[in-house]
């Protein structure tokens, strides 16, 4: 039975390093090989991985220049990287043994890796940070002042569109960080039961293919809700300040 919740491997300092921690520096450290394999390899004839990875960032590149325009420079890389973050720690979760290797604490045989986003705390931190750098580049492309016009105004209607304004962003912590969270852990819990059922090394192959679109899919939904949520926020005010 796979725990709702991260599990202590050990402490060091007094903080905590559970499984969730070490499956993200683990996929960390899969992205840096790959960024360093792709960095290595840039060549005038590009070979099969750079076109792949030309292509995808071309295309991501094209989308948010289509919605961010001129803010597309700073919005893209937030896009991208909760992307590939997103992305590369699902797939990894999905190869077979993943969660296999273990340690013993206690009396019980803790798993040394867990895909990251299948942990609420990893999904909720996600959504904090793409909370707090939309509201950033917000400051800084409209200003404190109009910035403020977005939430507060002197007319008791627009005020009150502000404050509904403000609660929903309050929202998108619990949207973002649940919609990724139910997904990711509801296809853990499937890919555990059916691997019981014969060998945690032959799952069946429908549910590791379901698993792997849910897996783009979660990725694509969350990096593309940053990136039209920074758009929306740093878009200037009609004239007046008023809202659109």
């Amino acid at each position: 039975m796979i725990p709702l919740g991260s599990e202590t491997l050990f402490t060091l300092f007094g903080f905590r390093i559970t499984n969730t921690i070490t499956g993200t520096l683990v996929t960390d450290a899969v992205l840096l090989a790959v960024v360093f394999l792709v960095y290595r390899g840039i060549a005038l004839r590009p070979g099969k991985l750079q076109n792949i990875f030309e292509i995808i960032i071309d295309y991501f590149y094209s989308v948010t220049k289509e919605i961010a325009g001129t803010r597309a420079a700073s919005i893209f890389p937030w896009f991208a990287s909760f992307f590939f973050f997103i992305l590369f720690a699902n797939f990894l979760g999905l190869i077979p043994g993943y969660g296999l290797p273990s340690i013993r604490v206690g009396e019980e045989y803790i798993p040394l890796l867990r895909v990251p986003s299948s942990d609420f705390n990893t999904t909720f931190a996600l959504a904090v940070v793409s909370l707090l750098a939309t509201h950033v580049l917000s400051v800084r492309y409209l200003g404190v002042k109009n910035y403020l016009k977005h939430f507060f105004s002197l007319s008791p209607i627009l005020l009150f569109v502000g404050f509904l304004e403000l609660v929903s962003e309050l929202t998108k912590l619990i949207s973002f960080s649940f919609r990724l969270f139910g997904n990711i852990f509801a296809g853990e819990v499937v890919l555990s039961r059916a691997s019981s059922l014969v060998s945690v090394f032959l799952v069946p192959i429908p549910f590791v293919a379901l698993e792997m679109i849910v897996a783009v899919v979660q990725a694509l939904v969350f990096a593309m809700l940053t990136m039209i949520f920074m758009s929306i926020l740093t878009e200037p005010h009609a004239e007046g300040g008023e809202h659109t």
